[in-house]
C-alpha cells in the first residue's frame, strides 16, 4: 500500500465543501514523473470539495504553496508537504502521495523547494489550482513565466532531440464483444493495451479550453476498443488536430482534425462537440492548431490518448516537444498550422461546421451528429 498524507487547503472552508463533497473529483498530480522537473499536469480546474493528490516520483521534491509574486517563496501559512525522497528503484512501484482538499476555487500557486542542484522552480517545476484563464496577467503561464525569470532558465529549451522511434509492429488478436469473437490485425508496439473490448464501452469526455486555460481537460486518457471520445469546445476558437509524436504540432498525414471551433463568451450549453471512436490502442497524439495571438501547441496545448507513460514517448515528453518546438523562443510553429482551420488539407472550416480525416487505424469520428466513418487498419472479420 502507498504512504498518503491528507491536507485541507484553508482559503475559506464552508458548508459549501460539504454540501459538494459527495460529487468531489479526485485529481492525480505525478511530482517528477520521469525524472522530468515538471508536475504532471502543470495546473487543474476544481471545485470545492474536490481533492488534489500529488504522487512522488523518484528524487527529492516537494508540493509548497506561494503567491503568484513570489512564486518561489513559501506563503506564509501556506501548505506544504515537505521534501518526499523517492529512490531511483521505486518508479513502477508503491509511492509516496499527499493529498490536499480544495475549499473555493480563488488560485493556489504551488511549486517545488528543491534547490540542489539548482533551483527546481526557476525551471519551471510549479502547478496552480484554479489559475485566472490564459489572457489574464494572472494566468498560468505568467506565473510559470515570472518563476523562470525568478532563478533560472527554463529546462524546456534544453529539449532539442526527440525519444528513439518505437518500432512498430503488425499483431494480430482475437477480441470478444457481445457475444462475438473477433480477429483483428493492427499495429502496435511494446506497452500498448491489449485490444479487448470492455464489457461496457466507456464514454470519455475531454473538455477543449476548459475555464478559458489553454488545455485539454484531461491532457491524456487511457481507453478500450469501443470506447468513445467526445471533445467539448468551450469559450475561444480552438481544434482538435491529430499529429505525430516527434512533430506535435504539425498535423498528421491522413489524420482527423476537427477545424476551428469558434465558441462565443456568453454560451453556457449546447457546446460543439467532435466525437471518435477507438478502433485499436495504439497512441494517438493531438495539438490545437490555433496560433493567435501565440500558438497555443507551443502554450502546451496538447493531448495524448492511450500513450505508454513506462516509455520514453509519455505524455509529458510529447508536450515538452510541442512547447519547444512552437513555445517561446523556438523558430515557431513547423507544419501549417494556419488559423483558418485547414488543417491537413481537408474540409475543416474557420467556423469549426465540419471535420476531416484521412485512413486511421485508432479511430472512427463524427461531429456532433453528423458521422465520418475512418478506414481501420487491417480486416476484422466476425466469428460467430
Amino acid at each position: 500500500m502507498r504512504s498518503s498524507t491528507t491536507r485541507t487547503l484553508i482559503l475559506a472552508a464552508s458548508a459549501l465543501a460539504f454540501a459538494t463533497s459527495a460529487f468531489a473529483t479526485n485529481y492525480d498530480v505525478a511530482v517528477g514523473p520521469n525524472g522530468n522537473l515538471v508536475f504532471y499536469p502543470e495546473y487543474v480546474i476544481a471545485q470545492p470539495g474536490d481533492t488534489v493528490n500529488f504522487v512522488f516520483h523518484p528524487k527529492n521534491h516537494t508540493v509548497t504553496q506561494s503567491s503568484f509574486d513570489s512564486p518561489c517563496s513559501p506563503a506564509d501559512g501556506g501548505i506544504n508537504s515537505g521534501f518526499m525522497q523517492v529512490a531511483s528503484g521505486s518508479e513502477g512501484g508503491p509511492l509516496p502521495n499527499w493529498s490536499v482538499t480544495v475549499n473555493d476555487t480563488n488560485p493556489v500557486w504551488i511549486y517545488c523547494q528543491q534547490t540542489m542542484p539548482k533551483p527546481h522552480c526557476g525551471q519551471g517545476m510549479v502547478f496552480a489550482i484554479n489559475p485566472p484563464p490564459a489572457d489574464s496577467d494572472k494566468s498560468f503561464e505568467a506565473f510559470k513565466a515570472k518563476a523562470v525569470g525568478t532563478s533560472g532558465e527554463s529546462t524546456v529549451e534544453a529539449v532539442t532531440s526527440t525519444p528513439p522511434s518505437q518500432t512498430w509492429a503488425e499483431a494480430t488478436a482475437t477480441v470478444t464483444s457481445s457475444g462475438s469473437v473477433w480477429v483483428s490485425t493492427y499495429t502496435s508496439y511494446e506497452g500498448t493495451p491489449e485490444p479487448t473490448y470492455a464489457p461496457q464501452p466507456v464514454t470519455h469526455t475531454i473538455i477543449v479550453g476548459d475555464s478559458g486555460q489553454l488545455m485539454y481537460n484531461p491532457m491524456n486518457i487511457s481507453t478500450s476498443l469501443g470506447d468513445t471520445v467526445i471533445f467539448e469546445f468551450h469559450q475561444k476558437n480552438h481544434t482538435v488536430t491529430q499529429s505525430n509524436f516527434n512533430t506535435p504540432c504539425t498535423p498528421k498525414d491522413g489524420g482527423f482534425t476537427s477545424g476551428f471551433r469558434f465558441v462565443a463568451p456568453d454560451v453556457t450549453s449546447n457546446f460543439p462537440t467532435f466525437q471518435i471512436t477507438i478502433n485499436d490502442t495504439a497512441p494517438i497524439w493531438g495539438y490545437c492548431q490555433q496560433t493567435q495571438p501565440a500558438s497555443h501547441c507551443g502554450a502546451g496545448m496538447v493531448f495524448s490518448i492511450n500513450a505508454v507513460e513506462t516509455g520514453a514517448n509519455n505524455f509529458a515528453a510529447f508536450q515538452a516537444l510541442a512547447i519547444a518546438q512552437a513555445g517561446p523562443g523556438s523558430s515557431g510553429v513547423k507544419g501549417d498550422s494556419s488559423s483558418s482551420g485547414n488543417g491537413n488539407g481537408g474540409s475543416g472550416s474557420g467556423n469549426g461546421d465540419s471535420g476531416n480525416g484521412g485512413n486511421n487505424g485508432a479511430v472512427s469520428m463524427s461531429m456532433n451528429k453528423g458521422s465520418l466513418v475512418l478506414g481501420f487498419v487491417g480486416v476484422i472479420m466476425a466469428m460467430i
